[in-house]
């Protein structure tokens, strides 16, 4: 058992020695598969112990990039940084990024139509990945959903907030608003990456800001971290979703998560228990609560002349 324990102990001394010999000469001998150190046990055996390259990277940022067709100034070096440092950023974070980009299959397809339809650019979805990660998600300024809507713009734009239904959790109905309001934006700005900068900070806010400092170019204003930073971390997401193999990413069809097909339900009376509900239509209260998180309690009222649809899995 001693033997075996010296094994052990010279094994690790020799295994830190060659990461220490590593860390001085291993990126100058050009082997791509790392460094090989002949190690000996206290035995005698002699074996090679192969110390891995190192996985960071360094990556070489794109010398054209576009946000819905409009050119970034990539050529203007804080721009190129502050870009930078948002694909550094998301790259290395990536059990995040592995997580979004299975989740974008569930919701993307339903983004990318209703963008389409509204004629807002594709691109936008992006938006909404920086805004919730594809997750509803609450801010601790209650914004909430996808689209972190507030309450004060889902009255703006009549999506019902109520003790049992809150429809910013309603991807369909908030993409639609996002839309909406992209589009209101639009026709003060006249350019969309105005407009997606006041998204974070406000159509009034934007301009303030481009009066304060005589510009009218996003990228030439200076602004608080959060709002500089919000179109570069859409433009991250745009370049790494479009580009996944060049920043080590290489998901295959069957690791993306995909709704089911679901059948819709039109509910034109009040429903005391969803839970009671869900099993009545062959289904249960935590399916219906998955697919339909603008049901914010366990019951449904409903008024005169009023009904919802309710979309519930085919099994």
């Amino acid at each position: 058992m001693r033997r075996y324990h010296l094994f052990i102990i010279y094994t690790l001394i020799a295994a830190l020695l060659a990461w220490n010999l590593y860390l001085q000469f291993g990126k100058k001998s050009g082997n791509p598969q790392g460094e090989e150190v002949l190690v000996q046990s206290a035995e005698g055996e002699k074996f090679t112990i192969s110390i891995p390259e190192a996985k960071v990277r360094i990556f070489e940022i794109p010398e054209k990039l576009t946000f819905a067709d409009e050119p970034v100034p990539l050529e203007q070096t804080d721009v190129m940084e502050r870009f930078e440092r948002e694909i550094y950023v998301n790259v290395y974070w990536q059990s995040n990024m592995i997580l979004l980009m299975k989740r974008a299959g569930k919701y993307l397809p339903t983004i990318e139509k209703i963008l389409r339809d509204q004629g807002v650019p594709d691109d936008f979805k992006y938006l909404a990945m920086t805004e919730s990660g594809l997750m509803n998600v609450v801010s601790p300024a209650g914004a909430r959903g996808f689209w972190q809507i507030m309450p004060g713009t889902a009255k703006d734009y009549k999506l019902e907030i109520s003790d049992d239904v809150d429809e910013r959790y309603h991807l369909e109905k908030s993409t639609l608003v996002a839309c909406k309001y992209l589009k209101t934006a639009y026709s003060k700005f006249g350019n969309w990456t105005s407009v997606a900068a006041s998204y974070n900070i406000g159509i009034t806010g934007i301009r303030k800001r481009k009066e304060e400092q005589n510009q009218s170019n996003y990228y030439n204003l200076f602004l608080v971290e959060e709002t500089s930073r919000y179109l570069f971390r859409i433009l991250a997401f745009k370049e790494i979703f479009e580009n996944p193999g060049k920043y080590g990413f290489e998901l295959s069809e069957k690791d993306i998560y995909k709704q089911p097909l679901f059948r819709e339900l039109k509910v034109t009376q009040s429903i005391n228990s969803l839970a009671n509900w869900a099993i009545l239509h062959n289904s249960t209260y935590k399916e219906l609560k998955i697919h339909n998180p603008w049901l914010r309690s366990q019951k449904l009222k409903i008024s005169r002349n009023q009904d919802y649809i309710i979309k519930l899995p085919i099994n």
